[in-house]
């Protein structure tokens, strides 16, 4: 799996993008939100990635921001969501305004996303009530100079967490009860798997 790529932007035709990565051109589809703040072509940039395997195809997914790559493999769990749908829900609305779309069950803005049906959007409401404003609030993401982002230490131990089999609001609930002041990721964790010891 390719997780991330720096390198120099070689083609900017949204929503295709070719990174130059030591001499090796990398296609990837990206959303809008991810296009906007890019640079000019031969700038460098970093994205988080995604790869997407199909019998037919392998095609590669760029984001700007973990927040943006958590978001979109999120929708591909929703039912009668693909990559291209999930690449226009991304192009047509924040990760934050999604959040806010479902949190107030805002299915008119959702119809408005180009390829989001009234179908859809019932169902993204349904099945992303529960999950997204973890998704959103556990990806607290820094801006670097270079185009890329860098998750908190708090990011990354609810990252390591789900990666362990938690489920997202648990993950939540063991990072919010442990002090992180000044802690690493390590710590984090685990004073995180102390307490859920504990429990």
């Amino acid at each position: 799996m390719i997780g991330f790529l720096r390198g120099r932007i070689a083609v900017k035709q949204p929503p295709l993008l070719v990174i130059e990565v030591n001499g090796v051109g990398y296609e990837l589809e990206a959303p809008m939100s991810t296009h906007y703040g890019l640079a000019n072509v031969g700038s460098e940039v970093t994205l988080f990635t995604h790869l997407v395997v199909r019998e037919d195809a392998h095609t590669l997914y760029g984001f700007a921001t973990e927040a943006e790559r958590r978001l979109f493999r999120s929708l591909l769990k929703v039912s009668g969501v693909g990559p291209r749908i999930a690449i226009g829900i991304l192009s047509g609305i924040s990760a934050d305004g999604f959040q806010r779309c479902v949190e107030a069950q805002d299915i008119t803005a959702l119809t408005r996303i180009p390829g989001v049906g009234r179908k859809t959007a019932e169902r993204l409401l349904i099945e992303m009530r529960d999950r997204v404003r973890v998704l959103v609030e556990s990806i607290a993401v820094t801006p670097v100079g270079n185009g890329g982002a860098v998750a908190s230490p708090e990011g990354e131990a609810y990252s390591a967490l789900i990666a362990l089999g938690y489920k997202p609001a648990e993950a939540t609930r063991l990072i919010k009860g442990v002090d992180a002041d000044n802690a690493t990721t390590e710590d984090i964790i685990r004073r995180a798997l102390q307490s859920a010891a504990r429990d």
